[in-house]
């Protein structure tokens, strides 16, 4: 069983980040060469919508897996006077990295989608803003997830 929750936990992650990896440094920058041509805009936000279900099913596979792993090391999710530093860093990042999806999806990408049609010489300062948040947040998240990844290695060698 333990064995199996790793795996769950591990393809999930992976499947995660490497997603992050691939829309982060391989078709954005793809997309931003080309001078946002509507074809290549349009591939780029077919394919973030064609992951965003992917990334939810795996955030569930670890929200499910996560805290079945830690009670196999003696740990629960609702002590966390009980984690060890780690646990206690990378839960954070896992919380900051879970807010910061959460208010791409929900929030930031409908806005780009209808900023985006708005030409960028008539936009306010608010839509320039959501429109430049847009491109940094995915980044800053990758830089999380990273991060998770790195503690969570931390962890398992501990």
């Amino acid at each position: 069983m333990y064995s199996t929750l790793v795996v769950l936990h591990l393809l999930a992650a992976v499947t995660w980040v490497g997603g992050m990896v691939f829309l982060s440094l391989v078709l954005a920058p793809l997309v931003r060469s080309r001078k946002a041509v509507p074809e290549f805009m349009a591939l780029f936000r077919s394919a973030a919508l064609r992951f965003r279900p992917i990334v939810w099913v795996a955030m569930v596979i670890l929200l499910i897996t996560g805290p079945m792993l830690l009670s196999h090391r003696g740990l629960s999710v609702m002590a966390p006077a009980s984690w060890p530093g780690i646990v206690a860093v990378k839960l954070t990042l896992v919380g900051l990295l879970l807010f910061l999806t959460l208010l791409h999806d929900l929030i930031l990408g409908p806005k780009v989608s209808r900023v985006g049609t708005i030409p960028e010489s008539q936009r306010t300062a608010a839509e320039q803003f959501v429109f430049k948040t847009a491109r940094w947040l995915p980044r800053l998240s990758l830089l999380i997830a990273l991060a998770v990844l790195i503690t969570a290695t931390m962890l398992a060698r501990s």
